[in-house]
């Protein structure tokens, strides 16, 4: 198993070095998420640490026919930042994290404009990482709790 070739994370002596500002820019930039369903969707990197993310996403062409934001398009931008977080805590080049348990609970609709999702790690174990994310409107309003747990695999 292998990361997506496109997708090239900074070592852990790089990170070490980047704030997280600089951090979420790098995983956004040329080669950041290229390539991914996050990159399809829209997702933009905010801020990352190896303990909390932060991303948003358009509402626009992540719809359900009804006209409000697709849950799946809510989980993947959950996901994208609990599989992101879990891999800023592992070095890369031995180890990769997947998700492999996802529940969301959509609490109010959005039609318009963008979600903010912030994953804060809940457990970081040798072989698992669970993530808590918190999706909400541009008026600070929740939309999706969400709960994300990654297994750690050797590469």
């Amino acid at each position: 198993m292998t990361l997506h070739p496109d997708l090239h994370l900074p070592s852990p002596e790089e990170m070490a070095q980047l704030s997280p500002e600089e951090l979420a820019a790098r995983l956004r930039g040329p080669g950041g998420l290229s390539g991914t369903l996050g990159a399809r969707l829209g997702i933009e990197m905010l801020r990352a640490t190896p303990e909390e993310l932060t991303a948003r996403m358009p509402v626009e062409g992540n719809r359900q026919p009804a006209g409000r934001l697709h849950g799946g398009a809510s989980l993947a931008l959950a996901e994208e930042l609990a599989s992101i977080g879990t891999w800023l805590n592992l070095d890369v080049r031995r180890q990769v994290g997947v998700g492999v348990d996802l529940s969301g609970t959509h609490v109010r609709g959005v039609t318009s404009g963008w979600v903010t999702g912030t994953a804060r790690r809940a457990y970081r174990g040798r072989s698992v990482m669970v993530w808590e994310i918190e999706l909400q409107d541009e008026q600070g309003r929740t939309t999706t709790l969400a709960r994300c747990t990654c297994n750690v695999i050797a590469l």
